[in-house]
């Protein structure tokens, strides 16, 4: 169950990810299939510096730094997913817009309720 709930949060922020490509300018993702490898590069590039750097400069510890690291793993992924294209400015609105989404959806998912 814990694997199915992981597809379903990829693909949740891959449909985050195509709403804030038609919401955000200079961010522009090619489609489902783009969004959902973006979607994954993101979190494995905010894992590698989460492991890195520490917790305190990722997103969810909801400072400066760690909303310019989120626009900066989201400018970088465009150099690693195809259909992907992103500016600086681009990286920065995303990475507000998503902050803000996550303010409004629930962290944690049905499947991980009963432990």
């Amino acid at each position: 169950m814990q694997f199915f709930g992981h597809i379903i949060r990829f693909i949740v922020s891959a449909l985050v990810l195509m709403f804030v490509g038609w919401l955000v300018p200079h961010f522009t993702v090619g489609g489902f299939g783009s969004a959902l490898l973006l979607a994954i590069v993101i979190a494995l590039l905010g894992w590698i510096v989460e492991s890195l750097i520490g917790s305190r400069v990722t997103p969810f510890g909801r400072g400066i730094v760690g909303f310019l690291i989120s626009a900066l793993v989201i400018w970088f992924a465009q150099f690693i997913v195809p259909g992907v294209s992103v500016t600086i400015i681009g990286a920065l609105l995303a990475s507000l817009v998503i902050g803000i989404i996550d303010l409004f959806a629930p962290q944690a998912t049905p499947f991980n309720h009963s432990r």
